[in-house]
């Protein structure tokens, strides 16, 4: 498995992580906690040392998998999860009933994770959302207090400004900015990219494939269960579907070029847009994670790259992204 790093701080990764928050949270896992994990284990035999996971995802359910599942692998594989909600799971259908990042908050959601995760240190503590009500300059001072007292290892910010990200990294340097980024979402490109190469910070895309429409798999006759984010989402209409499909087309064009599949060319597209760069797919079968995975023996070219670059400004993406 090839490896990367998350920009200049060291830490090293396989090139492509998993994201593993559908394994409990959102619609209903396939299989048993015990068939995740196996695939879990299966994913460490291919080669994979990167995870991702959140207390939230469940909530908390998902951190206890993820723990008991990569106990046996510990110091060889690098546990990301994430603080940032405040949680009261028996009041409606939403596992978190809003943002809450202050001090005290963050070392409960470290101490508890700790537990969960069944790990000495919490490799990559992201905050999960930026909290409107709390000074990036705190969130980032508590986080270094974690570090000195060796219960973190790494700093790192989801969804985030290129603003926010340099006033957090001022205090406690920051390794790994996650955020949405893939063929059909670039916003990032515009300036949280440019911060991320110039401050040595490593960057995690979630949905690298478009959740789940860049592989192609999705059309306008797909539907998603009420508990699917995607049941609400305005890209997932049927109309939206319909209209995108031209992304899906190009990436096929390319994949038939490659003798690859949709899903390897976009995930493929991303990996070849920096090296400190490292998608974080979600999967809980295995087609899909050796699919996912040859998508790290695919080379773009620079005249593949600039078609689809080319393709994509004449291409209109229907739907916003929430």
């Amino acid at each position: 498995m090839e490896k990367r790093h998350l920009g200049k701080s060291g830490l090293e990764v396989s090139a492509l992580g998993l994201g593993c928050m559908r394994m409990t949270h959102g619609d209903k896992p396939i299989g048993t906690r015990q068939d995740m994990i196996n695939f879990l284990h299966t994913a460490v035999a291919r080669g994979v040392t990167f995870f991702d996971t959140a207390e939230v995802y469940g909530p908390f359910t998902n951190e206890d998998l993820v723990g008991e599942a990569l106990e046996p692998f510990k110091g060889k594989v690098v546990i990301a999860t994430k603080f940032g909600f405040k949680h009261e799971p028996k009041i409606g259908p939403s596992p978190s009933v809003g943002l809450d990042s202050r001090p005290d908050q963050i070392r409960r959601v470290a101490d508890e994770s700790l537990k969960r995760l069944r790990v000495d240190a919490i490799d990559l503590f992201y905050q999960h959302r930026v909290d409107p009500d709390v000074p990036i300059e705190d969130v980032a001072g508590t986080v270094k207090d974690l570090i000195k007292e060796g219960k973190v290892k790494h700093f790192g910010l989801s969804e985030a400004s290129a603003d926010i990200i340099r006033r957090a990294h001022a205090v406690q340097p920051v390794t790994a900015i996650q955020s949405e980024y893939s063929i059909w979402w670039r916003v990032v490109e515009e300036s949280v990219l440019p911060t991320c190469e110039e401050l040595g910070i490593g960057f995690v895309p979630y949905s690298p494939l478009g959740r789940g429409y860049l592989t192609g798999n999705i059309d306008e006759n797909t539907t998603f269960a009420e508990n699917d984010i995607r049941s609400h989402n305005p890209r997932f209409t049927p109309e939206a579907i319909r209209a995108n499909r031209v992304v899906v087309e190009l990436l096929n064009k390319i994949a038939v070029q490659k003798g690859a599949t949709s899903t390897q060319i976009a995930l493929a597209w991303l990996l070849a847009q920096k090296p400190w760069i490292v998608p974080i797919p979600g999967s809980r079968r295995l087609a899909h994670l050796d699919d996912n995975l040859g998508a790290l023996e695919i080379e773009l070219t620079p005249t593949d790259l600039q078609e689809i670059d080319d393709a994509m400004a004449n291409i209109t993406v229907v739907g916003d992204r929430y």
